[in-house]
């Protein structure tokens, strides 16, 4: 399997075109830039569509529009352009719309800082628009797992009709790390899309994309099976990875970015003989309470540690349901914790436990 070295925000390009993505519309911003940079190359290449939109709200109306012909489509930006895209995110979840999201963090409020950050948590997870509406969102880690997600986005986007974002930063966008592509031929059998608004060739009627229901009842009845779907999601799509769990005492709790610094600061707590383990989320939402309840009978205390002011600590404390302290450690503005920082406090927490 050919290894290459990639940067994270080429990666997600790759792995798009590889999992069919043919059409992507989108607008240029900083720490994101390179995505659309590489799929402006390659996506003539394999007879796809790269169109750069007049704003982030036009981008993301585009992608409505080829989502409702039933095209593997997707859009990418950074923190204030994802904020920009949101009523038509809403709209997609609205009318049952699959399409990717990715998500290249930077430091904010406001326009704040190219830096890297995970500051866009709550929006990603709880919904970020306006409506009772979920996103299934996924947080590689690496280089290689970036590639990787994105083809399970495309799947799970065209599996239950609702958007996917893929979340990342301004760190693993930017970084380059060796990459194993493997076999790609071009050719993808993908799910037929007999909802698609293709005309009415062999079908004798047209299909109507829609989210505007005027009659209350209507609605609710449209919010209801939401709901089961979102339900559903719950279900079958959480996903994680532990590292030194088993016997941990002191448990890191960490995604993206951070859990790389987690897992080395595990690492120097284990050589100081804390007996540390991480948990990493792959899925945000909806979120893996799994490994919390394997670690309960061993756990003294849970540390999670974010690049931001605390906002995935809020899912592990529902996970964690009281049994355990949960505590947290994170730096903002596009500050980076240190493995140091993060061990010094690891070892505060765990001299109080």
């Amino acid at each position: 399997m050919p290894r290459v070295l990639m940067k994270g925000n080429e990666a997600f390009g790759e792995g798009a075109i590889r999992a069919g993505c043919r059409y992507f519309f989108g607008y240029p911003i900083t720490p994101q830039s390179e995505l659309p940079h590489y799929l402006a190359r390659r996506l003539p290449e394999v007879g796809g569509v790269y169109l750069q939109a007049e704003s982030e709200v036009a981008a993301i109306n585009m992608v409505y529009g080829a989502a409702a012909a039933g095209a593997r489509v997707m859009t990418s930006s950074s923190s204030p352009g994802i904020s920009l895209m949101q009523e038509g995110i809403s709209y997609l979840a609205g009318a049952e719309l699959p399409c990717v999201i990715v998500n290249v963090m930077r430091g904010g409020p406001g326009l704040g800082n190219i830096a890297p950050a995970q500051s866009d948590y709550f929006q990603a997870v709880k919904g970020g628009g306006h409506g009772d509406y979920r996103l299934l969102c996924l947080a590689p880690s690496s280089v290689q797992e970036i590639l990787d997600l994105m083809g399970l986005a495309f799947d799970l986007a065209d599996k239950y009709r609702n958007p996917v974002m893929v979340l990342g930063d301004g760190i693993l966008g930017q970084m380059m790390e060796p990459v194993e592509l493997p076999p790609y031929s071009g050719e993808l059998k993908l799910p037929p899309k007999p909802w698609a608004t293709t005309g009415t060739a062999g079908r004798g009627t047209r299909n109507i994309i829609n989210s505007l229901y005027i009659e209350p009842e209507e609605l609710e009845e449209v919010n209801l099976r939401l709901k089961a779907k979102y339900r559903r999601m719950e279900e079958e799509e959480k996903r994680w990875e532990t590292y030194l769990l088993e016997e941990a005492e002191l448990v890191l709790v960490a995604f993206g970015t951070m859990a790389r610094v987690a897992r080395a600061a595990v690492e120097r707590l284990r050589e100081e003989g804390i007996a540390a383990g991480l948990i990493r989320p792959i899925t945000l939402y909806p979120f893996p309470d799994a490994p919390f309840h394997a670690a309960f009978s061993r756990a003294r205390a849970f540390l999670v540690v974010e690049m931001n002011l605390g906002q995935m600590v809020e899912d592990v404390r529902l996970a964690v349901e009281g049994r355990c302290p949960v505590h947290f450690y994170g730096r903002t503005g596009g500050v980076v914790p240190t493995v140091a920082e993060v061990v010094s406090f690891a070892k505060e927490v765990w001299h109080k436990s």
